[in-house]
């Protein structure tokens, strides 16, 4: 009782601290903060969590089958499967756990791997299109993920694709084993412990959650029974809207790192003393949605390719972003195989007129356009704001907080919308399934949410994942970029470059390509 009233303690102190005014005061020692938004936060489940915020905790919190490697992650590594083997049938694979604990100190078991991945796609969230890739659906999952004994599980699937691919799948956060026993008894209603894991942790990752306060503060505390113990006892990741509050926290040394800020910000800070400046190469790209089922003109392909010549992509890139985006114009990031690096489309006013004309399009008209309350999210919309008018198309900006904003486009109450996607495994397959796939509505897809019906690329798409030439198969997904590209309710507009701030006393903080490759058990100060 002592030990759990000195620890309460000691949280209730560090959260203080996250949650307490700009006050010039070193950081603790044994506690890394982190300045950035957490608006976006719907859920810490990972078999729902599909925001930057969620997703950049699950590396911490939780630990998969297997990995991506953190400099390479086309590389696949061992994390709670200490091995595996591939069946002859081509279609299953059987992992042989390692020995780890929970946070709350139960051994992690087969029951444990099956009540994971099966309760992911039953609960049938945001993310649960990626295990359906394997032709998992509620109906035939419990028959596809088994216990062999007490050390190995196996995994079968329908769908016609290879063991590496359905390894690549394994790697995305929804794929995070949970603490069957520790869930269980928070379940309530047959939600499979979804509503106490949108606030709580219970995976066997260096970290924990502590507490979380929406749009204030997430602590994290480190996992005592983590195989691979983490530097520091704490993480406080603290909610600071204003990007001028992220960068006052860094330079005055009360936060150690800070994420998001504006070029203007960044340009101030890069000489500072005391900080550095990291550029991290991203795998996000940005886009333009539109909601095809809104309206008849939003739904007109000949407004989907006037509006890819009112954007001004290159003033965006470098007069607006400077450094922290470039220009990309198709939906497989660089550094993915496949990836087009063509560049068709430039800011051209006179040329998007003809084309709203020749389809008989009238102007002016307005469309409701709702963004993130952040940066550069606001500045972006700000851009397209002007150079749409030029066309006679008002851009009614409706600013949100980002969970908001996150829940408009995924239950279709918008006309336009500004979005970023990450990839969730390695694989052209992973980007290609959100922007391609869309037969009937079913799956949880960017499509979806564009009310864009394609049963003939959907087609095309479930061939290339199946194509086993490496090189056909980069061919396959090249052809989709262009069709997608040249016609479609997505206007992709550039891709990322991370730039972190982070103070000279904090030594290893890692940070990969891809969004979920956040990882602070190394960091030390």
């Amino acid at each position: 009782m002592l030990l759990q009233s000195c620890r309460a303690a000691l949280l209730g102190a560090v959260f203080s601290f996250a949650l307490s005014p700009l006050a010039h005061a070193e950081t603790p020692a044994d506690t890394l903060v982190v300045a950035q938004s957490i608006d976006d936060a719907v859920s810490f489940d990972p078999a729902e969590g599909f925001e930057l915020t969620t997703v950049q905790s699950f590396n911490n919190l939780y630990q998969r089958l297997v990995q991506s490697n953190r400099d390479d992650g086309t590389k696949i590594e061992p994390a709670l499967a200490a091995s595996w083997e591939a069946g002859s049938d081509g279609k299953s694979l059987t992992f042989a756990l390692a020995d780890a604990k929970f946070a709350s100190g139960n051994p992690v078991r087969p029951e444990d791997v099956i009540f994971s991945l099966t309760r992911a796609v039953k609960l049938n969230k945001s993310p649960a299109f990626i295990l359906n890739e394997l032709g998992w659906k509620a109906d035939n999952v419990d028959a596809a993920v088994t216990k062999v004994d007490d050390k190995h599980v196996k995994l079968t699937w329908t769908a016609d694709v290879g063991a590496g691919f359905a390894l690549s799948l394994l790697t995305a956060p929804i794929a995070s084993v949970v603490d069957e026993q520790t869930v269980s008894a928070e379940a309530k209603d047959n939600d499979f412990g979804n509503g106490w894991l949108k606030t709580n942790s219970a995976g066997s990752g260096a970290f924990t959650i502590a507490t979380y306060t929406p749009h204030e503060a997430l602590v994290l505390q480190a996992n005592a029974n983590s195989s691979d113990k983490p530097k520091l006892e704490n993480v406080i990741i603290r909610n600071v809207p204003d990007v001028g509050a992220r960068r006052l926290l860094v330079e005055q040394g009360d936060a150690d790192i800070a994420r998001g800020l504006a070029a203007d910000q960044i340009d101030a800070l890069k000489d500072k003393s005391g900080v550095k400046v990291l550029s991290v190469p991203s795998a996000r790209t940005d886009y333009i949605l539109l909601n095809t089922k809104a309206n008849p003109t939003l739904g007109n392909p000949a407004f989907w390719e006037a509006a890819r010549y009112l954007v001004d992509y290159d003033g965006i890139a470098k007069n607006l972003l400077r450094g922290q985006s470039t220009v990309h114009q198709s939906f497989l990031p660089v550094g993915f195989p496949g990836a087009l690096t063509d560049t068709p489309f430039k800011l051209d006013v006179e040329k998007a007129k003809k084309v709203l004309a020749d389809a008989g399009i009238k102007t002016p008209f307005k469309v409701e356009f709702i963004v993130f309350n952040d940066q550069p999210f606001l500045s972006i919309a700000q851009s397209l704001q002007s150079t749409f008018a030029q066309a006679g198309i008002n851009l009614d900006i409706q600013p949100g907080v980002a969970s908001d904003i996150y829940a408009r486009g995924r239950s279709g109450k918008f006309e336009m919308t500004l979005r970023y996607w990450i990839p969730d495994y390695f694989d052209p397959h992973s980007n290609a399934s959100a922007f391609a796939i869309n037969k009937d509505n079913s799956t949880n897809t960017a499509a979806k949410y564009a009310g864009w019906v394609i049963p003939e690329l959907t087609d095309e798409t479930l061939a290339a994942v199946k194509e086993q030439d490496a090189a056909k198969r980069v061919a396959l997904y090249q052809d989709l970029q262009k069709k997608i590209q040249a016609s479609s309710p997505f206007i992709f507009t550039l891709q990322g470059n991370d730039q972190v701030v982070i103070s000279d006393k904090v030594k290893n903080y890692a940070q990969g390509l891809n969004a979920d490759q956040v990882y602070y058990d190394k960091v030390e100060k």
